[in-house]
């Protein structure tokens, strides 16, 4: 498309106008303060208990997701078998779950009244105000985006390819772990960056099911809003979001040097 035609003009416009929408406001961030008082902020012990629990629970969250989550979409990928589409349906809803009804969901399964809450009690496992309840509700809204980006990448695979390593002697799950996995690296790589920048982000269903407590439940996010409501915090939170930024920023060029991209392309396909 040419950018003499009118509608190449309009496009470009739009474009810019795009750009600058979705760019402001993250440039703000970093011009709203000084180098100097982010830094001081990050030093403050509010601010650097919920990054590291962050970390550790994203980190957790994400191994789990893909321990589990990556057979499971090879599995839905690779068969077609009776209510296939309301398994996929299952999965995806979390997706378009307002936060705050993802977390009275995951209490009311795991709460201590919930459906499985006696039996949860019994084991000796506390979810509820405690950081394995914020490695749950992580779990619960960012699977769904791996295992999105995970099925459409294992459907995507050479059907011969996989054929012919079962003809040469491997069985399914050296076909899976030696050809499938390999094949599907960049819509998995996609998908992970996805579920981890989602897992990052997550603020509602972790407020509502696991609490705000600093240390053990209070993330990133939530320290955000927290230090956002004291009239003295809002450097402090400011810092916070500068450091999740630069996080997503890092997530997303390893998806690109990786050669994930075409699967994020993909997913808006």
């Amino acid at each position: 498309m040419s950018l003499g035609s009118w509608f190449g003009r309009i496009a470009f416009l739009a474009l810019a106008v795009t750009l600058l929408f979705l760019t402001l406001p993250t440039v703000a961030i970093f011009a709203d303060t000084t180098p100097a008082q982010l830094i001081a902020a990050l030093g403050e012990p509010v601010v650097l208990d919920a990054l590291w629990l962050s970390l550790r629970t994203t980190v957790v969250a994400v191994l789990v997701i893909i321990v589990v989550g990556t057979p499971a979409a090879y599995f839905l990928a690779r068969r077609d078998f009776p209510g296939r589409s309301f398994a996929l349906t299952l999965i995806e809803l979390p997706l378009v779950m307002p936060p705050a009804v993802a977390g009275i969901a995951l209490l009311a399964a795991f709460g201590p009244q919930g459906i499985f809450g006696v039996w949860i009690s019994d084991a000796g496992i506390e979810l509820v105000l405690q950081t394995a309840g914020v490695i749950v509700a992580l779990i619960f809204v960012a699977a769904p985006f791996y295992l999105r980006q995970a099925v459409a990448a294992f459907a995507s695979l050479d059907r011969g390819r996989l054929e012919a390593s079962r003809t040469l002697g491997a069985g399914p799950f050296r076909t899976f772990v030696s050809v499938a996995v390999p094949g599907a690296r960049p819509g998995l790589s996609s998908g992970l960056a996805l579920a981890w920048g989602r897992a990052l982000g997550e603020f509602g269903a972790t407020l509502m099911f696991a609490g705000s407590l600093q240390g053990v439940t209070q993330t990133a996010p939530l320290a955000i809003f927290s230090r956002f409501s004291d009239p003295d915090g809002f450097t402090a939170a400011l810092a916070i979001s500068a450091v999740l930024i630069a996080v997503a920023a890092l997530i997303l060029l390893s998806v690109k040097l990786f050669g994930a991209d075409r699967g994020l392309d993909r997913a808006g396909s």
